[in-house]
């Protein structure tokens, strides 16, 4: 030996560019079945992807979307807090570690709409990524597809 150690390959990052296009998408199909005209960002504005609106008060609101593709997310990173609300997108294509007994883990997904308020309450400011982790979203089930509160929003 040389005294030099063999360095370990990094592991590739997955490409889940598709998926949070997909993500977008489907926020976006969300918020017209209920009823919110909102409109695709086409451009990357940092802080949001999509603007709901409500044409007849003039109002909007800035909605970025996080998705996480791997069911049971443990977190997302959030650095850019421009924004009027977080749609939490799980989009639970199966477990980053294979099947558990049987499982895949592929299903429907969930949505959760959160104000970015909450957000900012829940975050740890010593995290110099911006990780929100999901053990912090506390209550977290109560903000599952919650649009009315983008509706609620818009009307005041």
């Amino acid at each position: 030996m040389t005294g030099f150690t063999e360095a370990v390959p990094k592991a590739k990052r997955r490409d889940t560019s598709l998926e949070a296009a997909g993500a977008e998408f489907l926020v976006l199909g969300h918020l017209l079945l209920e009823g919110i005209p909102s409109y695709k960002t086409y451009t990357n504005f940092p802080g949001y992807d999509i603007i709901a609106t409500n044409p007849a008060r003039n109002t909007s609101a800035r909605v970025q979307v996080k998705s996480r593709v791997d069911t049971g997310f443990v977190g997302t990173i959030i650095k850019n807090f421009d924004t009027d609300f977080v749609v939490l997108a799980a989009l639970n294509r199966g477990y980053r570690t294979g099947p558990k007994k049987g499982d895949s883990g592929v299903r429907r997904p969930d949505f959760y709409i959160l104000p970015v308020s909450y957000v900012l309450e829940v975050r740890n400011l010593a995290d110099v990524w911006g990780k929100i982790v999901r053990s912090r979203l506390t209550g977290l089930e109560g903000y599952r597809d919650r649009w009315d509160l983008i509706r609620e929003f818009l009307n005041r």
